[in-house]
């Protein structure tokens, strides 16, 4: 997908999903996605075991995913039944795969450098609009792929990991989603996925109280700040085994990196995960949009999320050469949201690719 310093990264594949029935939307997507499964579950059963997680704790994990999902959303765990049906995969590993976040909350080791994680800036001056990066392990940077789904309530467009129901996106509603991982000490792998909590509210929500029923009712047990775009407004969702925090714009700037805002969600924040760059970051941003009004075409915000190498803040995540699996951290992607127009842009790779265009854009619309 993105071959990281090796020129011009190529532009992303786009599956597509139609069925009004969860079961056939999940066959689809196994039976699309076909060997491509395997890299990203070998990858991911690597990180889980340099994480010092074992392979029957990642198992009973990924269990006790389907459980809490099947409880919560039958619907969602229909989809994860009907992508390992068809891909022939055993259902523990798609469901280990919707739920990585939660099992590798479980890490029990500590590779040699802090995780480069994502950075999200929203301009709500008009009708919401916002970017992020999406910073993960370079080894996944042939896993994701572009999605656009319909047969749901309401039909959706997004990026994603291969065999994950959906991360970052927008619905033909104009709700959309951005994410950005969070650390606390509660945090545990038995709840429902953060990844199959975003995919209900593009799948199900069309308006921005509609998204905020479905976020406080998921019963999560991993921290996440969900960053919601309506045509109306915008807000993030802070949540945490212990309960969620709505936090609101200001002045009209919505900001998020990988830390708690809210002071009360804050306390047992895991020390030394995202600190001290995930203040640094945020700090970035938050000098860069009190320079001026925030811009309101969603593509113009992409430039601050701009870093180079060397710059204190890394906004743009680049991979150590010669690091080993679990220390390469890389921004995979680039993303806008327009409310308003129903409208995603993705590029692979940093924000650095995209400005100078080095980078093909892709633009999904949802209908």
């Amino acid at each position: 997908m993105t071959v990281h310093g090796l020129g011009r990264p190529l532009a992303p594949s786009l599956v597509s999903i139609d069925s009004p029935d969860a079961y056939e939307r999940g066959r689809q997507r196994g039976k699309r996605l076909g060997e491509s499964l395997d890299t990203g579950i070998s990858i991911y059963a690597q990180l889980f075991t340099v994480a010092g997680i074992d392979r029957r704790v990642v198992q009973a994990n990924a269990e006790s995913a389907i459980a809490a999902t099947e409880a919560w959303s039958p619907a969602l765990a229909a989809e994860l039944r009907g992508t390992a049906d068809a891909s022939g995969q055993e259902l523990w590993k798609i469901a280990a795969l919707n739920a990585r976040t939660e099992i590798l909350s479980g890490a029990s080791t500590s590779t040699g450098t802090k995780p480069g994680e994502c950075s999200t800036i929203v301009s709500t001056r008009a009708s919401p609009v916002g970017a992020q990066t999406w910073d993960w392990h370079d080894e996944l940077s042939a896993c994701w792929h572009l999605q656009r789904v319909n047969g749901t309530p309401h039909g959706f467009v997004g990026l994603t990991e291969h065999g994950i129901l959906s991360k970052i996106g927008i619905n033909d509603a104009g709700v959309g989603i951005m994410l950005n991982i969070l650390g606390h000490q509660a945090d545990h792998a038995n709840g429902v996925p953060v990844h199959l909590v975003g995919a209900r509210v593009l799948a199900e929500a069309g308006t921005l109280d509609e998204a905020l029923q479905i976020l406080q009712s998921a019963p999560v047990s991993t921290s996440s700040a969900i960053t919601v775009l309506s045509p109306d407004a915008a807000v993030t969702v802070e949540l945490n085994p212990t309960g969620s925090k709505v936090v609101r714009p200001r002045n009209g700037v919505l900001l998020h990196t990988n830390h708690f805002l809210d002071p009360r969600l804050g306390e047992g924040e895991k020390p030394g995960l995202y600190d001290p760059d995930s203040q640094l970051r945020l700090g970035v941003l938050a000098e860069r949009a009190a320079a001026g009004p925030l811009p309101t075409v969603a593509s113009k915000l992409v430039p601050y999320l701009v870093s180079r190498p060397g710059d204190e803040a890394e906004l743009c995540c680049v991979p150590a050469p010669g690091g080993p699996l679990g220390d390469r951290w890389a921004t995979l992607a680039t993303v806008s949201l327009d409310a308003l127009a129903r409208t995603m842009t993705v590029s692979a790779g940093s924000p650095l690719a995209a400005v100078a265009e080095n980078a093909p854009v892709t633009t999904l619309v949802a209908r």
